[in-house]
């Protein structure tokens, strides 16, 4: 960023593997935005229980603050914190921290959505809470401590998301903030409060809740510790943006509508995983979402995020790795020169069969699902790229039009935005298996919606539209059209159906 005179907003982005705190500004032209620092994150081992260093992570934000502070001074207005969503952390009477902080990989809750539906059934889960089932959820993490009879419920007084405790850390105030506390499946997706049946049937004690608050709610400012350790101005104030990244990534895509009835647009939000959706104004709360199991997560401004989760850039990047233990250190530009060379459709994946999850060798298990499903192996590095993206494009293709049945009527544009967006041939592969016109960009989505939201709580920007305006007259804004020739058409209508082949029994 220059060395100009606009307040400064510091965004600290943490996502499972790393984390980051950036510093941008809202300017006349535009927007800037720079990575001050990066650091790592991780779960670690705690006995036989799977664990964030929450401590770590703590002290790695404030290290990239005091760094933020060298650079821009009083420059600096505000921070705010996203992270990934389901975790959590309890605090006592004391505000001690009650247990570890739980990773939603820890087995503790294999098969328990079973008994989650024996005190309540699947359909009035869904009913009171829009979301998806997946075991990770937090539902079934708190009420696996019922389960193994965990006396940490019984001592606990309140409730915190990891952006939550990152939060109240910086400002001393404790709160649950809207979008994060919409991913546990126990907030009520019509009154935005949290449900009061689903949380009594898993007996989880209905006082460690907070009411939760919008993006863009300022906390006050950074406690006079947080202010002398870093060197920052003790007028700096904590303001939440959407804390679950999705929500803040979102909130960046360059659309130029917000939260409307009848969408013409959706977004995938492409990293490791790829979350597919639409941006409402009320929850889809209908059967055909249920059995679909799509999810409602709240957005900013009240709007609901009806979405799918995708398995994502996942299966490229373990190919990589696997590769470089090979001894084969290939980089992204030479692995998609390679797969843009290669032959298309040799064969299809579902990249979100279980298979694919967590392999000891990603590239033998493709391998082993094209020869299960009796369809040509894939050889080469750029064969099995190239499976794979267009794969997740075929992926893409099929929870467009489950999105298009459960909204009523077509999308005509996909936003694709987050770090995925860099790999050029997934965008086209996107925009050629959905015969949708794509618009790439921007790449920081989920760091630059924390920084924008931010400046409408300031106000600096008079909210989402203002906000959105900004995005789109950015330069690195990118647009793939379909290939409308007979046979690139034809091509991709046969990996469609391959596709469908492949996962009609799921």
């Amino acid at each position: 960023m220059d060395a100009g005179k606009e307040p400064v907003h510091l965004a600290i982005d943490v996502g499972a593997s790393s984390g980051r705190v950036l510093a941008g500004s809202v300017t006349e032209r535009g927007y800037q935005l720079e990575e001050i620092h990066r650091f790592e994150n991780g779960p670690v081992h705690l006995g036989n229980r799977l664990v964030w260093n929450l401590l770590s992570v703590s002290e790695e934000i404030l290290r990239g603050l005091h760094m933020a502070a060298g650079r821009f001074g009083d420059r600096i207005c505000s921070v705010g914190a996203d992270t990934w969503g389901v975790d959590y952390v309890l605090l006592d009477r004391n505000d001690d921290q009650v247990g570890p902080a739980f990773c939603y990989r820890d087995p503790r809750t294999r098969g328990l959505l079973d008994v989650a539906y024996s005190r309540m059934s699947r359909q009035d889960i869904f009913a009171n809470t829009g979301l998806q089932f997946m075991e990770i959820n937090t539902a079934y993490q708190l009420l696996s401590m019922r389960q193994e009879c965990s006396p940490l419920l019984d001592i606990a007084e309140k409730f915190l998301m990891i952006p939550d405790f990152i939060h109240w850390q910086l400002s001393g105030d404790k709160c649950n903030e809207f979008t994060n506390a919409s991913t546990p499946q126990l907030l009520d997706p019509q009154t935005c409060d949290w449900s009061k049946p689903v949380i009594d049937a898993f007996e989880i004690p209905s006082s460690i809740f907070s009411t939760p608050i919008q993006p863009g709610t300022k906390l006050g400012t950074i406690t006079p510790y947080v202010a002398s350790r870093c060197g920052l101005n003790s007028s700096v104030e904590v303001i939440v943006p959407a804390t679950h990244d999705t929500g803040s990534a979102v909130l960046a895509v360059p659309a130029a509508t917000f939260a409307q009835a009848q969408p013409d647009w959706c977004y995938i939000s492409c990293g490791t995983w790829s979350l597919m959706g639409v941006e409402l104004n009320a929850p889809n709360l209908s059967q055909a979402c249920q059995m679909f199991n799509f999810t409602n997560e709240g957005g900013v401004g009240g709007s609901v995020r009806l979405l799918k989760n995708i398995s994502g850039l996942w299966i490229v990047q373990r190919c990589r790795e696997q590769w470089k233990r090979d001894g084969r250190d290939l980089g992204w530009s030479e692995l998609s020169r390679l797969a843009g060379e290669a032959e298309s459709m040799i064969a299809v994946i579902d990249p979100d069969d279980m298979i694919f999850a967590a392999p000891e060798n990603m590239p033998a298990a493709i391998r082993e699902y094209c020869k299960r499903t009796s369809q040509r192996v894939p050889q080469t590095e750029g064969e099995i790229i190239r499976c794979a993206l267009e794969s997740l494009a075929l992926r893409y293709r099929m929870v467009l039009e489950t999105l298009e049945q459960l909204i009523g009527h077509p999308l005509k544009t996909i936003h694709m935005v987050g770090g995925g967006v860099q790999n050029r041939l997934l965008c086209q592969f996107a925009a050629d298996a959905c015969g949708r016109h794509v618009v790439a960009g921007p790449v920081e989505a989920t760091a630059l919606g924390n920084m924008l939201i931010q400046a409408v709580g300031c106000g600096r920007l008079s909210g989402v539209d203002q906000a959105r305006d900004l995005v789109r007259r950015s330069p690195n804004i990118e647009t793939y059209e379909p290939h409308s020739d007979t046979a690139t058409i034809a091509c991709w209508n046969h990996g469609y159906e391959k596709l469908r082949q492949l996962t009609m029994g799921g």
